[in-house]
């Protein structure tokens, strides 16, 4: 009779696990997703790599997004927009952005104010902001 109640309780773990993963994704919606992924010193300037996805079921055509870079110190280095250009429906993309005067191991904040541009046919309204999602492979915090 155990053997059966184990047999039973591990079935139904087996199938509630994807349900409960699946609702897990939906409550956090649909939406973007930005990696800082990389950062690299090139001559007199820091080659930024972000990782990018969109994760609605439509193309965006085109995202910018206004960043604030702030040095080691906690002060503002500069306001300045990036764009992704287009980002294809639930497909990640890798975009870099060459910053000049930037020393890479002065950047000690980024944060992404919010998207300047988004624009897409059938895009849910704020699609770019709502959920926004931030990561970061770099010491340097990604804030939004």
């Amino acid at each position: 009779m155990q053997a059966i109640q184990h047999i039973l309780a591990a079935t139904v773990l087996t199938l509630v696990q994807p349900v409960a993963a699946c609702l897990a994704q939906e409550v956090q919606g649909k939406h973007v997703m930005i990696e800082l992924n990389a950062l690299e010193p090139v001559e007199d300037a820091c080659r930024i790599t972000f990782l990018v996805q969109n994760g609605h079921d439509t193309d965006i055509d085109s995202a910018v997004y206004e960043a604030v870079l702030f040095d080691t110190s906690g002060q503002v280095d500069r306001l300045t927009l990036f764009d992704f250009g287009s980002l294809p429906a639930s497909r990640p993309r890798a975009r870099q952005f060459v910053v000049p005067g930037l020393a890479c191991a002065a950047l000690g904040r980024l944060l992404i104010n919010g998207a300047e541009t988004c624009t897409g046919t059938d895009l849910p309204d704020d699609a770019c902001n709502k959920d926004l999602e931030l990561r970061s492979r770099v010491e340097t915090e990604v804030l939004g």
